[in-house]
């Protein structure tokens, strides 16, 4: 038995040993950002890879070669803090601005952490660094350690790419068929739309452009003079891993460094339900709903006319039970239905995978409504702010959900959503489909992220690279060989027009002078 557990630790030392060390930077605020992050490095660190980690959400419980060593100090805190005021200065609010800005200027500050700055002087040498993680979303200035590490810069993105991302890595655009993710458009474009979105996508660009290049400032202050700007940081970058998938966000072209991992982080090691939830839920004979809005919004600060819909509407489906999740419960009005269940705090992939789930009431975040689909269970929207709304949109179009308006919505209409969800066939059936094409792939999404994060560090940052990174917009959109061909088409149409002229004022001068011979004669 000895024995046996020297070799087990043996082996496991080699395990560590063979593996690669990786900084992990994502020092955005929001829980549901880093729920995707988490998984990530928990999947990379199982497979025997050391990661450091600098975010806001250090780990409550230690975890097997998963270090965190700094703690960011966020601006504001935004788990289970978002009232409905603060909620509608939100939507006011441009995206483009509120993601150049509170999440990513801002976040740019904290590089002067004095953990930070002794991290950038005396990175670890034994072993030393691998590869550098990093959010691609506002606060690209991270990646300056990519460059002062000399390692590859990878990124992870939390949603399908936003329209300042694509030329990251060259990564094609379709617009005239794949619409930005800042917009709320399915199906097939017609001419309007299809102009709309490549303004919108072009002013997008700019605008972000335009609001980080402050970060090119703030990278000199804190590390020097010499230091690259950010767009230049960004321009290294060898490999994005992005949260989508093709059943879900459309079909699309995908330059190499693009590779697609939507639903990485539906894992559910170490979640459980707590006794009391979990005997509520067993003994949910007729099924139940569950109802969040999501890790930062408080839904009991709604206004209580919303409030009213929800009670008298949740309690007209019972026996059917209501699983809600509420930041704080003793704040909600009273009279809640009896079939109602409330908690500060759920194990959500455990709830959605459960066999009694009937339906989904949700704000549309895309974490949540990919577990959903990933579980099979058909949606009720009401999206709030942000991607919310192109992600209900699009579950919509293909039946596994119904929009409501919260602005709008009244007493009926919550009743036909919830009859129509729980007792037509058309929504389970269609989250049935979807989920299968969600999840029948060659390899799972955790599985897929590791695999290529360790290609780019055994092949280098060129081994993804575009050559169409090296070329100028004008030469990708062939303006020039459309521009030398209509030169040569040019220059052939004038020969052309010159020889017959020519041909003709030689058949005209010889007609001319026949007649003139002829009248002399």
């Amino acid at each position: 038995m000895q024995m046996l557990k020297i070799i087990f630790l043996w082996l496991s030392c080699l395990l560590v040993c063979n593996g690669y060390r990786l900084l992990g930077l994502f020092p955005f605020h929001a829980k549901s950002h880093f729920v995707m992050f988490e998984q990530l490095i928990k999947g990379l660190a199982r497979k025997g890879h050391q990661v450091d980690v600098i975010s806001p959400f250090p780990l409550k419980k230690p975890y097997p070669n998963y270090t965190d060593i700094v703690k960011i100090t966020p601006p504001l805190v935004l788990v289970n803090n978002m009232s409905y005021e603060f909620m509608q200065v939100l939507l006011g609010t441009n995206p483009v601005y509120a993601v150049g800005t509170l999440a990513g200027n801002d976040l740019c500050e904290n590089l002067d952490n004095p953990m930070i700055q002794e991290l950038a002087r005396n990175p670890p040498k034994d072993p030393p660094y691998d590869a550098v993680l990093m959010e691609v979303f506002g606060a690209h200035c991270f990646g300056i350690f990519a460059y002062l590490l000399n390692v590859p810069l990878i990124g992870v993105s939390t949603t399908s790419l936003y329209p300042w991302l694509p030329p990251l890595i060259a990564q094609p655009e379709s617009l005239a068929f794949v619409p930005n993710n800042c917009l709320s458009i399915t199906g097939r474009m017609n001419f309007w739309q299809r102009l709309y979105n490549t303004l919108h996508t072009f002013y997008n660009k700019l605008y972000f452009n335009y609001l980080t290049r402050v970060q090119d400032e703030i990278i000199k202050k804190h590390f020097g003079p010499d230091m690259p700007g950010v767009r230049e940081i960004e321009s290294k970058i060898a490999l994005i891993l992005i949260n989508s998938h093709f059943a879900l966000n459309g079909i699309q072209p995908r330059t190499s460094a693009a590779v697609d991992v939507g639903g990485l982080h539906i894992q559910d090691e170490g979640l459980t339900l707590q006794p009391e939830l979990e005997k509520w839920i067993d003994d949910s004979k007729d099924g139940f709903v569950y109802f969040t809005f999501g890790s930062m919004v408080m839904i009991e600060t709604f206004p209580r006319e919303f409030l009213n819909i929800l009670y008298t509407s949740l309690s007209k489906i019972a026996p059917v039970r209501v699983l809600m999740k509420v930041p704080s419960p003793e704040k909600l009005p009273p009279d809640l239905p009896e079939n109602v269940y409330t908690s500060p705090w759920m194990p959500q992939i455990k709830i959605l995978k459960h066999p009694k789930i009937r339906a989904f009431i949700t704000h549309g975040g895309l974490m949540g409504t990919q577990e959903a689909i990933a579980y099979g269970v058909p949606m009720i929207g009401i999206p709030l702010f942000a991607d919310q709304f192109m992600n209900i949109d699009a579950y919509v179009a293909r039946n596994v959900a119904i929009k409501l308006d919260l602005n709008k919505m009244t007493e009926k209409d919550m009743d036909a959503a919830l009859n129509a969800v729980l007792w037509d066939p058309l929504y389970k059936e269609s989250a049935r489909n979807l989920s299968q094409k969600f999840l029948d792939q060659p390899l799972n999404a955790l599985d897929t992220a590791i695999y290529w994060i360790e290609y780019v560090i055994k092949y280098g940052s060129d081994a993804l690279r575009s050559p169409a990174m090296d070329l100028f917009w004008w030469q990708l959109s062939l303006v020039d060989v459309f521009a030398f061909l209509l030169l040569c088409i040019a220059i052939i149409i004038i020969a052309t027009v010159f020889i017959v002229r020519f041909v003709l004022e030689m058949i005209n001068g010889n007609y001319h002078a026949s007649l003139h011979s002829k009248k002399k004669n």
